[in-house]
């Protein structure tokens, strides 16, 4: 059974006979229930869909951080989908079966917030990253804007990380990492993210430790 939401001129919600109505991300839908089964797929289209699938599976370490560092762009769409969009053919190579990554061009947050400059980092031990870096204080940067770390791991197809607790003003950030992580090889990435998580920075590769 449907149902009308805002009167009869209204979206509504629900299957009427072949149409099905509802609603995603606040924007209305009405959509037919397809009758057809579906055609065989060509080499293209699976090639095209293992793609996609690939890359949603290469995300999904990442969507905690993608969920903060794309907030601004997910203009009628998830901020999954909005990396999603944004990664597809820059860090995502290749084609089925022979599928890479380029991790020095994978983007993890999108915005305008000054980034802060001159960092580096070190392994005081096997389980500590260490990183330093000079404020940067152009505005609309603030003394408190939160510092976003994100460590992964390809072997292990996990990621670890913060978001909060070191502030720009603090110039210096030591993290004590998954254990697992130990003697791993880690792809490390920052950005920068106001306390309120309106203002974000782009996201910037460090490298590989």
């Amino acid at each position: 059974m449907a149902k009308i939401k805002r009167g009869i001129l209204g979206s509504f919600s629900g299957k009427i006979g072949p149409i099905v109505g509802g609603s995603w991300k606040g924007i209305a839908y009405i959509r037919e229930v397809s009758q057809k089964k579906p055609k065989e797929r060509s080499k293209a289209q699976i090639a095209i869909q293992q793609k996609m699938k690939f890359i949603n599976s290469q995300l999904i370490p990442f969507h905690p951080y993608i969920n903060v560092g794309f907030a601004n762009n997910a203009v009628q769409k998830t901020e999954i989908s909005a990396a999603f969009s944004l990664n597809y053919h820059s860090a995502f190579l290749g084609s089925y079966p022979n599928l890479t990554i380029d991790y020095s061009k994978l983007i993890l947050s999108v915005g305008a917030l000054p980034m802060i400059k001159n960092i580096t980092m070190e392994l005081p031990d096997n389980q500590t990253l260490k990183l330093t870096w000079l404020q940067n204080n152009i505005k609309p940067a603030s003394f408190d804007d939160q510092l976003m770390l994100i460590l992964y791991n390809q072997e292990l197809h996990k990621a670890d990380g913060l978001i909060g607790g070191f502030k720009r003003t603090d110039e210096k950030c030591i993290f004590n990492f998954n254990p697992q992580f130990a003697g791993k090889t880690l792809q490390v990435y920052v950005s920068m993210v106001s306390i309120d998580r309106k203002r974000i920075a782009n996201s910037i590769y460090l490298g590989t430790l």
